[in-house]
């Protein structure tokens, strides 16, 4: 399938000079959202995982199903704040700023196998928050995906040197 295809180019958003790839058509199609949850599943069946860690929100949309197709837990990651139990943290930097990740501190258990799932990986630094929160807790991660990688820019650097992998390469 072409799933580049189904990602619509918004220029300058969320400001000028900025080209933001929206996912929403591929979600819209059934046939499409199936066919990446498929691809994923068969790209990490043999990890070993356990569990799933997603940053809210588009790592929700694609590591929740794949979580129930690979019969294994789903961990959310979110924003300070926003879940309601005891929180462990990670920062990391943007090219605009910093943020900050949390993750209910008893998600991960030691010895727990990871897979790391979210849309795109851009900069990177969502993702080596999350790893940080995993290997942080006792666990391991045992793979990373994206749908998207935006290989123009260094992502990859911040990944701690696990390896992963994307459905498409932009």
């Amino acid at each position: 399938m072409d799933l580049r295809a189904y990602i619509r180019d918004i220029p300058d958003y969320p400001k000028k000079g900025i080209t933001f790839f929206d996912i929403t058509p591929m979600l819209k199609s059934p046939e499409c959202f199936a066919y990446i949850i498929d691809q994923l599943a068969e790209r990490f069946a043999d990890t070993g995982a356990n569990k799933i860690v997603g940053a809210d929100a588009r790592g929700f949309l694609f590591g929740t199903p794949l979580a129930m197709t690979l019969n294994v837990g789903f961990i959310p990651v979110r924003k300070p704040g926003k879940l309601p139990y005891k929180t462990v943290e990670a920062s990391y930097e943007l090219e605009y700023g910093s943020d900050t990740l949390c993750m209910h501190v008893d998600a991960i258990d030691k010895g727990d196998k990871v897979l790391i799932i979210d849309d795109l990986l851009a900069t990177g630094g969502t993702c080596g928050a999350m790893i940080d929160l995993v290997q942080g807790n006792g666990g391991t991660v045992v793979g990373i995906g994206f749908v998207i990688e935006l290989g123009f820019l260094d992502g990859p650097s911040q990944l701690r040197g696990l390896k992963h992998e994307a459905l498409i390469k932009l």
